[in-house]
C-alpha cells in the first residue's frame, strides 16, 4: 500500500468520526453545558435540574452522535425521551403528581389573603407578555415565553408544548435556570422595594390547621379550577390527586414513592430531555437568547409584583405583613419561601417568615397555572 493510499484511508477513516465535523456552535455549546455543571456540582444550585440539563446540552452537541434524530424511521435515545416524556406531556403531569405528594397546603389555608400576593406575583407574566409581542413574537410565542417568570418549570414546558413547541428548549432551560438562581436574583430586589421598618415586621404564628380541612382542601381547589381554567387540569389535577394521597394518610405508599422514587426517575428523564433541545445550530439564534435576557426582566418583575401587592395590602390591613414574603409569590417551591426566611433573618433574627411565606408560594402555583390555562384557551 502506497503513502498516498494510506493518507486517503485515513482521511476515510476520519470523516466518519465526528473530528472532522466540529464547528465552533459546537464548542461554544460544550462551554454553556459545563456553565450548567459548574454551577449543579460547584455552586450547588438545583443540582438534581441543572446536572442533567447540563449533561444533555453537553453531550447532544458532539457532532454525529444518534441521540435526537431518527434511525430507520425510529427514534434515537433522547429523542424518545423528548418524545413520550415532553412532546405527549407526560413528564410535567408527573412531576405536579410529586409535588403535590411534598406540598403542605396548611400555611395558604390558614392564611387565604396570601392568595393575593401569589396572584399579583403574575404580574410580570402580563408585562413581559406585552413586550414579546411588541418584540416581535407571534402572540403564542410571547404567551409561552411570558410564564418564564413564574418559575414554575413544569408549567412552562406545558404551555410551550401546546403553543410554540420549537421554543421548548429555549423556554425550559431559562425557566430552570431562574428557578436556580433564586437565591441570587430575588434578594437585591427584595432590599431595594422594602424600608428597614417593613423588612422587620414580624407576622402571628398562623393558626393550627386541621386534618379534615387539609382534605377537603384539594377537592374544593379541583372543582374551582376544573370550571374556570379546564385547560390546565392534567397538571392541577395531578398536583391536587398528589396532595389529597398525602394529607388523607391511606396511601402512605403511593405517597412515598410519588415523593421519592417516581420524581426522581421523572427528574432524570425532565433534565435529560430539556438539555437534548439544545442543539446549537437550533439554539444559537437570536430568539432563544432574547428569550433568556426577557425570562430574567419577567422573573425580577414577578418578584416585585408579589412585594409591591404586600404594600398595597397593608394600607388596608390592621394586622401588617412582612412585604419580604411577597417575593415568595413566585411559584419556585420551596427555593422563593426560604430566601424571605433568610433576608428577613438578616434584620432580625427572631423574625420567622418560612411558614408564612409559603402561603403565597404555594398561591404562585396556583397562578401560574392559572395564567397558562387562560392563554391555552385564548390561543390554542
Amino acid at each position: 500500500m502506497s503513502f498516498m493510499e494510506v493518507i486517503e484511508m485515513l482521511q476515510g477513516i476520519l470523516t466518519t468520526t465526528g473530528i472532522m465535523q466540529i464547528t465552533w456552535q459546537h464548542v461554544l455549546m460544550w462551554i454553556i453545558g459545563c456553565a450548567f455543571l459548574f454551577m449543579a456540582i460547584v455552586k450547588k444550585f438545583e443540582p438534581l435540574l441543572l446536572l442533567p440539563i447540563g449533561f444533555g446540552i453537553f453531550v447532544v452537541n458532539f457532532p454525529l452522535v444518534p441521540l435526537m434524530g431518527y434511525s430507520d424511521g425510529h427514534g434515537q435515545l433522547f429523542r424518545v425521551f423528548y418524545h413520550y416524556g415532553l412532546e405527549w406531556e407526560i413528564i410535567p403531569c408527573v412531576i405536579f403528581l410529586g409535588l403535590g405528594a411534598m406540598t403542605d397546603f396548611g400555611p395558604l389555608i390558614a392564611n387565604p389573603k396570601t392568595l393575593l400576593i401569589g396572584a399579583g406575583a403574575q404580574l410580570g407574566v402580563f408585562v413581559t407578555f406585552t413586550g414579546t409581542v411588541l418584540a416581535g413574537f407571534t402572540l403564542k410565542e410571547a404567551a409561552s415565553v411570558s410564564i418564564i417568570g413564574g418559575a414554575d418549570g413544569p408549567t412552562t414546558i406545558y404551555l410551550t408544548q401546546h403553543l410554540a413547541p420549537q421554543l421548548l428548549g429555549a423556554n425550559a432551560v431559562a425557566a430552570y435556570s431562574y428557578m436556580a438562581m433564586v437565591p441570587l436574583i430575588q434578594p437585591p430586589i427584595m432590599r431595594f422595594l422594602t424600608t428597614p421598618n417593613e423588612r422587620t415586621i414580624r407576622m402571628k404564628q398562623l393558626r393550627p390547621v386541621s386534618k379534615q380541612e387539609k382534605i377537603i382542601y384539594p377537592l374544593i381547589c379541583t372543582i374551582i379550577i376544573a370550571l374556570l381554567v379546564p385547560a390546565v387540569m392534567p397538571l392541577m389535577g395531578m398536583f391536587m390527586l398528589g396532595n389529597l394521597m398525602r394529607e388523607s394518610g391511606v396511601v402512605a405508599r403511593l405517597s412515598d414513592t410519588a415523593q421519592n422514587a417516581l420524581m426522581n426517575i421523572v427528574t432524570i428523564f425532565l433534565g435529560i430531555s430539556v438539555g437534548a433541545t439544545m442543539e446549537g445550530s437550533h439554539f444559537l439564534s437570536w430568539k432563544p437568547l432574547f428569550i433568556f435576557g426577557l425570562g430574567l426582566i419577567d422573573f425580577a418583575v414577578c418578584t416585585a409584583g408579589g412585594i409591591v401587592t404586600v404594600k398595597i395590602m397593608n394600607l388596608f390591613l390592621k394586622e401588617k405583613i412582612n412585604p419580604l414574603i411577597g417575593s415568595a409569590g413566585v411559584s419556585a417551591v420551596p427555593m422563593s419561601a426560604r430566601v424571605s426566611q433568610i433576608v428577613g433573618q438578616e434584620f432580625d433574627k427572631r423574625n420567622y417568615l418560612l411558614m408564612h411565606a409559603m402561603g403565597p408560594n404555594l398561591a404562585g402555583v396556583i397562578g401560574t397555572a392559572a395564567a397558562a390555562g387562560m392563554f391555552i384557551a385564548m390561543f390554542d
